[in-house]
């Protein structure tokens, strides 16, 4: 008689072994799964130099991909451009969009400028960038924004500098691997920024919401001097960002402060800019020269 189609496992010892083997290994996978998940809840940063060994692993396959989306990203606005009016309107755009961001940055420094020299003795010194580097990544969707750059440690970039692009602030190095680095972006519900009204100075909080827009948190309660289209820059109070980098105008009000769309979309930004921690310096005062004692030569 002919052995029947379907046969269980117990008939080979060799399904019998392939089968329990597939038990054990299941459910050592779970408990390491496990360990891990417990130990990033606990210790969330025990993980931060294996991630930054696999973000400098994962760089170069990161700067290839980024050159593609940027490729394909330039291929369709040139496309959207001469639907519209051609591709030379389409750079004139662009190019417009980076001088009236230049323009706020301008009027913001001049207005810091007076402000500091209202005050004796206090000085700004300006700053020239650590290192440009691409950003080769960023989370679009998740509820936590980071970024990664092309640039770590062999660059002089530390845990703590600002990033920046041409229209405005990106966020601040998190994690710093040998040839990358992870940054937190200002759209983060981590991240905190102090700043200003360009215009005249309102002091408010800019606080990441997780779906690429900021809350601005005014400091001075009471009638909210907000309207939509205000500018906000950087602040410079405690430190860290120097004054006057563009960061977002409001969409819409609340009753303490604004919502606002950050004005530096990671998602359309090539390259970026590493700065220094910025600080403010007081200058010690000068002595009064006193006059020669008229006794001292008799």
């Amino acid at each position: 008689m002919a052995p029947p189609p379907n046969r269980r496992s117990g008939y080979s010892r060799r399904a019998q072994y392939g089968t329990f083997f597939g038990y054990i290994a299941g459910i050592v996978g779970a408990l390491v799964g496990g360990g891990f998940l417990i130990v990033s809840i606990v210790d969330p940063g025990s993980f931060s130099g294996l991630r930054s060994v696999a973000a400098d692993a994962a760089a170069p396959g990161g700067r290839v991909a980024a050159e593609s989306r940027n490729a394909s990203h330039g291929f369709f606005e040139i496309v959207r451009g001469y639907a519209l009016a051609g591709a030379r309107n389409a750079k004139l755009e662009r190019e417009l969009a980076e001088a009236k961001t230049r323009l706020v940055e301008a009027q913001a420094t001049a207005e810091e400028n007076v402000r500091l020299k209202a005050l004796l003795g206090l000085m700004q010194e300006d700053q020239k960038p650590v290192a440009f580097a691409q950003l080769v990544a960023a989370t679009g969707s998740s509820t936590r924004r980071f970024a990664t750059i092309g640039v770590g440690a062999d660059r002089g970039v530390t845990v703590g500098m600002p990033v920046h692009s041409p229209l405005g602030l990106i966020g601040r190095v998190l994690e710093v691997g040998q040839s990358s680095a992870r940054v937190l972006l200002i759209t983060d519900t981590e991240s905190v920024v102090p700043a200003r009204r360009a215009d005249d100075g309102v002091a408010a909080f800019a606080q990441g919401r997780g779906d690429g827009s900021l809350q601005l948190r005014l400091i001075n309660l009471g009638i909210n001097p907000l309207k939509v289209g205000d500018v906000f820059v950087t602040s410079g109070s405690g430190g860290l960002y120097r004054p006057g980098i563009a960061i977002a105008t409001v969409t819409s009000l609340t009753r303490d402060g604004a919502v606002a769309r950050v004005l530096s979309d990671p998602a359309a930004t090539e390259f970026v800019a590493v700065d220094r921690v910025w600080t403010q310096q007081v200058e010690a005062p000068t002595p009064p020269a006193t006059a020669p004692d008229a006794d001292a030569g008799r």
